[in-house]
């Protein structure tokens, strides 16, 4: 009982850390498209969804860094390296099973691989969803450009294949 109320308090902070790294990531590329820096040209808008993989990576990994201190706060381990390895085995669900955890903390596994398939799920969702964003807006600034009688050669970018 111990260890499914520990999975569920390491659950909601690891989701917790998720919602700031989806947040932050898809703030940063809302204000890049209010100034107008990304949206309208595609190796903008390519620097910007890899700026936002970069920050949904780094909430991932601190996502299981907090696993890793759970499991030796638990006991579990005696190096944060050998705790953390054993986090992202679980966190990915990769489930090698080469380290097994006591009885009394074996459950923390299958919380954290439900963890992390919520997380990537999470992530999925943000990095479609600002995708969709970024082509629509390069198409209407296209359309627009268009029927203002500018064409895309106009603007300085290649002609897009139709």
């Amino acid at each position: 009982m111990t260890a499914m109320v520990v999975g569920f308090a390491v659950t909601l902070g690891t989701l917790l850390v998720q919602g700031i790294a989806v947040t932050a990531g898809v703030e940063a590329i809302s204000a890049l498209v209010a100034r107008r820096l990304v949206g309208i040209h595609l190796w903008r808008n390519s620097a910007a969804m890899l700026m936002l993989i970069i920050t949904l990576l780094i909430g991932h990994l601190a996502q299981m860094a907090l696993w890793a201190m759970a499991f030796m706060a638990a006991g579990e381990f005696e190096t944060f390296a050998l705790a953390f390895y054993h986090s992202a085995v679980n966190y990915t669900t990769l489930g090698y099973g080469d380290i097994v955890m006591s009885e009394n903390w074996r459950l923390l596994g299958p919380q954290e691989a439900v963890s992390g398939t919520l997380a990537f799920g999470w992530s999925t969702a943000a990095l479609v969803t600002i995708v969709i964003r970024l082509f629509r807006y390069r198409h209407l600034a296209l359309l627009r450009d268009e029927s203002r009688g500018r064409s895309k050669e106009t603007r300085g970018s290649k002609p897009a294949r139709q």
